[in-house]
């Protein structure tokens, strides 16, 4: 080994910042996979943890406003796939991964079949918006399509029962998750249309790709769109999208939020129908006070009804003599 004397001394820092510069330029942006072990959330919120596998292990942080974009919360064993950049904390001159998106691993093939499937199924005109059915105004009976222990359903009832409590509503219980739920699912879709309900609710709460994943099977997107009334799909969280959201003729980014798109609110409702019960009855009353004064003029003009009968009464007396007169006359001539 052969050293430079005339290497230019750098200070650790200065040196750190090299390494810095050419690790965050040269890796800009890397998708990294492996296992989550050592995780720790301290005050500030973030997420600290390190990325493994059999041979090597990465630092890795995901800073709190980045987490609202996780389909569910993190924990040590998980696989995944992070996506982010390669940066140098510069303190402890230690390189670690900035992550932006964190995916359970294997999810991309998911992805890759999910958007074949949509692009399939579109181009055959199934998810056309000209084929979406509005909704009731004032659903009687709704079928809700769930499983019976989730927290959707629970979300979904309690804003039902307190924004419309007259409605009727009947659940028809399934798997949500695993390799039999498609197939439930579409199975209680096609009993349910059977049933006579105004619209029909297929709900349940966020989860991974996988956990969502029963929701885009083709089948199932053939069920719905061949339902003959009306049908809601409240799957996941805001950001999740499946083939059934866009084949169903409406979709709501919760479950409760499909209880509030379907279901018109009480409170209000009560509230038109009084302010409406006022406006008629002031009407009323205006168009009585109306004709009142109507007929007091016509009566100020004419003179009151039973004056007039009676010199009408006299007048036609008068012609009647003069009439009864003049042919006297005339028989008399004759």
């Amino acid at each position: 080994m052969t050293f430079s004397a005339t290497a230019p001394v750098q200070t650790v820092t200065e040196l750190t910042r090299s390494i810095k510069g050419l690790l965050e330029g040269g890796f800009a942006f890397v998708a990294i996979s492996g296992e989550i072990s050592n995780m720790r959330r301290p005050y500030s919120g973030h997420l600290y943890f390190t990325l493994k596998d059999e041979s090597s292990q990465l630092k890795a942080v995901l800073f709190k406003m980045q987490q609202r974009y996780l389909a569910r919360p993190l924990s040590d064993g998980d696989e995944v796939v992070c996506r982010g950049r390669i940066s140098v904390y510069e303190p402890r001159g230690e390189y670690q991964l900035v992550v932006d998106t964190v995916t359970p691993a294997g999810e991309g093939a998911l992805r890759a079949a999910f958007e074949e499937l949509k692009r399939r199924l579109a181009a055959e005109g199934l998810f056309d918006e000209d084929r979406k059915r509005p909704l009731p105004p004032y659903p009687e009976r709704v079928a809700l399509v769930t499983s019976p222990r989730g927290a959707a359903v629970h979300d979904f009832l309690t804003v039902a029962g307190r924004r419309f409590p007259g409605a009727g509503l009947d659940i028809f219980p399934v798997s949500v998750q695993g390799e039999a739920a498609a197939g439930e699912i579409e199975s209680a879709l096609k009993e349910a249309g059977r049933g006579g309900y105004d619209a029909i609710v297929v709900c349940r709460g966020g989860g991974s790709m996988e956990d969502l994943w029963p929701f885009n099977d083709e089948a199932l997107a053939r069920a719905a769109r061949a339902c003959p009334v009306p049908l809601v799909s409240a799957v996941g969280h805001e950001t999740d999208f499946t083939i059934l959201d866009l084949a169903a003729d409406v979709r709501a980014p919760t479950p409760t939020a499909a209880a509030e798109i379907l279901f018109p609110d009480r409170d209000g409702l009560l509230l038109r129908l009084a302010d409406l019960h006022d406006r008629i009855r002031q009407a009323q009353t205006g168009r009585i006070g109306h004709l009142r004064d109507s007929i007091g003029l016509r009566q100020r003009l004419l003179g009151h009804p039973g004056h007039i009968l009676r010199a009408t009464r006299q007048r036609l007396e008068r012609r009647r003599e003069a009439l009864a007169g003049a042919m006297s006359a005339a028989i008399a001539e004759a």
